[in-house]
């Protein structure tokens, strides 16, 4: 196939099996989280601080840098198992240790039992990372996509199970230890990767640097995105915690869910552009514009219907969360332009940038959560919206140059989508405002529908052929040529 069609189908496969999973996910989510109360929320969030905190140190890096290259072989796979290896399971033994230190920390005895369990999640990286580095290098998404479905169905079955049972905020912990063992042993067989791990690291060069940089990217990257629980932890209490925790992962669903999706896909198609800068360029540029079709009705529509959403989705024990969730939808749209350029940065072989960038983000956001902390969980995501518009600024300032795109270029891509969706948003509050009083669920379908037939109807007016560009990516799931320069 050529690489066009190998995108399509990478994407299809990709983005299909992502819908499929979130759907399963999803569905349990809402049944779980009517079951368990805010505060297990709180205590899991706790914990998953430190746990994202040394996940960055996973290693991944090591791995990505078998995509970036444009040839490998059997030795340098094996070395890079060995790498993995030797820091999972060493980041393994950390946690545990430092488990009673952070329990103290938020006098929260049981966060410690919860992290010594979770150990086991490290212990599963090196035998999922590999055999799916291969795969994607390939543009290979069909075997990763089945293998996906099976652990979302055998983690989603096991949040339930455990939460039926009374288990509490052990739902949370079981079901994601379920998903990744079961990924390990299905990408495992899927791509016939096992072998004896080497730790003879001799001309491993390449890979040791590469992957440094994408720790440091993500140490940095981790640090941005942890420091409002880790902040909010210490001041307050796990029943806002949990509110503020959950309202991230409402808002946050279309940027942790379907974003990264694209870029593993995005990720091998512009290595194989690397050589040719401005077709990258105008790749990167075109993927944008696609993207923010798509999500900015979407984030802006959160911010207009927060409160049905919310009642709708979690139950009125949630209600609380709205306003949180509302604000923090409109910091949606800029966050989601700046983590496109990541995987454009390291398939060019400038991880470096995405450090640099990262580094930058993180004093941004963490300068803001201390000032918004004041204000208590509102004040977090206040924090966010006023934050987010520095973050593409920032990573365009550091990297652009090396992609060969500049502010007018970005501006371009970005303002067709998100400027018929703040049309939108208004169209629906204004809806929103004159509705008599009824059933949430109601009142969220009226306002789903206006908001949809409204964007249409703006892009329609204002760029008709940027409607047919949604059709082909979200119907047809193909993506438009990549325009000449």
């Amino acid at each position: 196939m050529s690489l066009a069609d190998s995108v399509r189908s990478a994407v299809a496969w990709r983005s299909g099996s992502q819908i499929v999973a979130q759907i399963i996910t999803w569905s349990v989510t809402l049944a779980v989280v009517r079951i368990l109360d805010p505060g297990d929320y709180g205590l899991f969030a706790m914990g998953q601080v430190i746990i994202t905190f040394l996940s960055f140190l996973n290693g991944y890096g090591f791995a990505s840098a078998l995509i970036q290259r444009e040839t490998i072989d059997r030795q340098m796979v094996r070395q890079t198992f060995g790498m993995l290896i030797l820091v999972n399971f060493a980041l393994a033994a950390i946690q545990f240790a430092l488990a009673p230190v952070v329990a103290d920390y938020y006098g929260q005895p049981l966060v410690e039992k919860l992290l010594h369990v979770q150990v086991l999640l490290f212990l599963s990286v090196p035998f999922v990372a590999i055999p799916e580095v291969l795969l994607v290098r390939e543009l290979d998404f069909k075997r990763p996509a089945v293998v996906n479905i099976i652990a979302a169905l055998i983690s989603a079955g096991t949040a339930l199970t455990c939460a039926l049972a009374g288990l509490g905020v052990w739902a949370l912990v079981w079901a994601p230890i379920a998903l990744f063992w079961t990924r390990a042993i299905g990408l495992t067989i899927a791509a016939k990767s096992l072998d004896w791990p080497s730790f003879d690291f001799r001309g491993s060069k390449h890979l040791f640097t590469y992957g440094t940089w994408v720790l440091a990217s993500h140490f940095c990257w981790t640090i941005a995105t942890q420091a409002d629980i880790f902040f909010a932890g210490s001041r307050l209490d796990p029943h806002d915690v949990g509110l503020y925790a959950e309202a991230i992962f409402l808002v946050t669903i279309i940027t942790a869910r379907f974003i990264p999706p694209l870029n593993d896909v995005a990720f091998p198609s512009f290595a194989r552009l690397q050589s040719d800068r401005e077709t990258l360029a105008r790749a990167f540029l075109t993927a944008v514009r696609l993207i923010m079709l798509v999500v900015s009705p979407i984030f802006l529509g959160m911010y207009a219907s927060a409160e049905p959403l919310v009642l709708t989705a979690f139950g009125p024990k949630w209600g609380e969360m709205a306003p949180i969730a509302a604000t923090l939808a409109l910091a949606m749209p800029a966050f989601t332009v700046y983590i496109l350029f990541s995987p454009a940065f390291n398939a060019i072989d400038r991880p470096d940038l995405s450090a640099k960038s990262s580094a930058v983000v993180a004093a941004i956001l963490i300068t803001a959560f201390l000032i918004g902390l004041n204000d208590g969980s509102i004040g977090l995501a206040r924090a966010w919206v006023f934050a987010s518009p520095l973050l593409p600024l920032a990573a365009l300032f550091i990297g652009g140059p090396a992609l060969r795109i500049d502010g007018r270029g970005l501006l371009g891509a970005v303002t067709p989508g998100l400027g018929a969706a703040c049309g939108m948003a208004l169209v629906v509050k204004l809806v929103a405002s004159l509705l008599p009083a009824m059933p949430a669920p109601m009142e969220l379908a009226v306002l789903v529908s206006t908001g949809g037939l409204a964007y249409l109807a703006l892009v329609f007016v204002l760029r008709r052929d940027m409607l047919f560009e949604i059709i082909d990516l979200v119907i047809r799931r193909r993506a438009p040529p990549v325009p000449s320069a």
